[in-house]
Parts: structure tokens; sequence; C-alpha cells
């Protein structure tokens, strides 16, 4: 059974609750997200993929993505330094 769940443009992705974003929303569609990723750029995230989406936060599960865009949100932050 699919569930509707409430997301906006602008709500930051993570991989957990206690990690750093990763991305944010910028499209929205019935079984998909358009996102920015950090340091990558645009690309399509299944609706699968989402295991929580509460205060603005959107909880991936990066199991359920292709192998080339978990590597893209695996190295989000790799340009950034301290």
């Amino acid at each position: 059974m699919t569930r509707r769940v409430a997301v906006k443009i602008g709500d930051q992705l993570f991989q957990r609750e206690d990690g750093s974003a990763f991305g944010s929303v910028v499209g929205i569609h019935a079984h998909e997200l358009l996102v920015e990723i950090e340091g990558v750029g645009q690309a399509v995230l299944p609706g699968v993929a989402i295991k929580a989406v509460h205060d603005g936060k959107l909880i991936v599960d990066i199991n359920q993505l292709p192998p080339p865009l978990r590597t893209s949100i695996m190295h989000a932050h790799d340009r950034e330094t301290e």
C-alpha cells in the first residue's frame, strides 16, 4: 500500500537522524523526488528510499538507491574543509 507523507521543497536529506544533511528536495513527483545533492548536483530519489519524514528532515535509506547515487551521497561532503 502506498502512503503519502508531507514533503516540501527545501526539506533536508539525511542518512540518519544524527548525521549531516547531504542535500535537499527541489522537486516533488508522485513516486519520486528531485533532489540537489551537495557537491554533486541534481538526482532523482525514488519514494521507496524515504524511511522517515519529520520537522523538515527526510531520512533516506541509501541501500534502496542505485550504486552510483549511493556513492555520490557518501561523498557529498568531500570537498568541504574544516
